[in-house]
């Protein structure tokens, strides 16, 4: 047994002052400093590295191996992405996507020397007739259309369209291709969508492609996942999405007359927006 005094001896706040008093550095003593006991291995830290990837721009002007971006769309890369001369960019420039370097900062332009080409992945070949809504709302549905993947966008002005909004819709074409753009380069696309002038619904009717699908809340048989899946991947998909509140029934009547095919998104009432992107996912995952 052990006596009351070993017992005291062995109290954790003996132990603390003993293991202090072990590790203590004698007085006059010098610190040494092991390099291969105290410095982590970080041999390895390069291959564990994650590699960010580089940012993609659509150049304004292309010459040779110089590309440009101007106005608007230099003044955000200067002044909010705080540009410098000797950064890299991926650089849309004409059909060819390349790496680019800064090499010249403006008021309102930024030069790029192009080098190597980079190799770009395609875009499903979709084709949305959006009918012209909000055009917040309406904004929005290309913004993220673009993103997803459209290859080309056609504004339509259905009977249902607000009057004002068709007399401002060309006006809006613009503006429309500019978000195309900053949508594409934020989404890293090679390409943005051809954004077209707006056009009446009758014109619509004069486009081809391998499947022609109007979407309709009235559709109770056809879903737009299963005509899809049913038909071939090759060609051009063409969608119409109607404005708020839907097609007419004689614009349905038109539609089928042309050769289209009415498809459903499914039970629930969408606003138009969310059809267009939800048509737009589904186009680009069974098209």
């Amino acid at each position: 047994m052990y006596s009351r005094e070993a017992a005291k001896d062995c109290s954790p706040q003996r132990k603390l002052w003993f293991v202090s008093k072990k590790l203590s550095r004698p007085e006059g003593a010098k610190e040494t400093f092991s390099p291969t006991a105290s410095t982590p291995d970080r041999s390895n830290e390069g291959a564990s590295a994650i590699t960010m990837t580089r940012r993609r721009w659509i150049a304004d002007e292309t010459s040779g191996n110089i590309a440009a971006l101007t106005g608007a769309h230099a003044d955000h890369l200067i002044r909010v992405l705080r540009a410098r001369v000797g950064q890299e960019f991926d650089i849309v420039a004409g059909d060819t996507v390349r790496h680019g370097r800064i090499v010249a900062i403006k008021a309102g332009c930024v030069e790029f020397e192009l080098g190597e080409g980079i190799s770009a992945t395609t875009t499903a070949n979709i084709t949305l007739f959006l009918a012209v809504f909000k055009f917040d709302r309406m904004e929005w549905a290309i913004e993220k259309c673009t993103e997803l993947g459209a290859s080309r966008i056609v504004p339509v002005i259905a009977r249902r369209t607000d009057a004002h909004l068709t007399s401002a819709a060309t006006k809006r074409a613009e503006r429309w291709r500019k978000i195309a753009i900053q949508a594409a380069e934020q989404s890293r696309r090679a390409f943005p969508p051809e954004i077209s002038n707006p056009i009446k619904l009758k014109d619509a009717f004069s486009f081809t492609g391998a499947l022609r699908i109007v979407l309709s809340e009235s559709e109770q048989q056809t879903q737009l996942r299963d005509l899809l899946a049913s038909h071939s991947r090759e060609g051009e998909i063409l969608l119409a999405v109607g404005p708020e509140g839907g097609w007419t029934e004689d614009e349905l009547h038109l539609f089928q007359k042309s050769g289209w095919t009415a498809a459903s998104l499914g039970p629930t009432i969408l606003r138009a927006e969310t059809a267009a992107i939800a048509a737009t996912v589904i186009a680009m995952s069974e098209g």
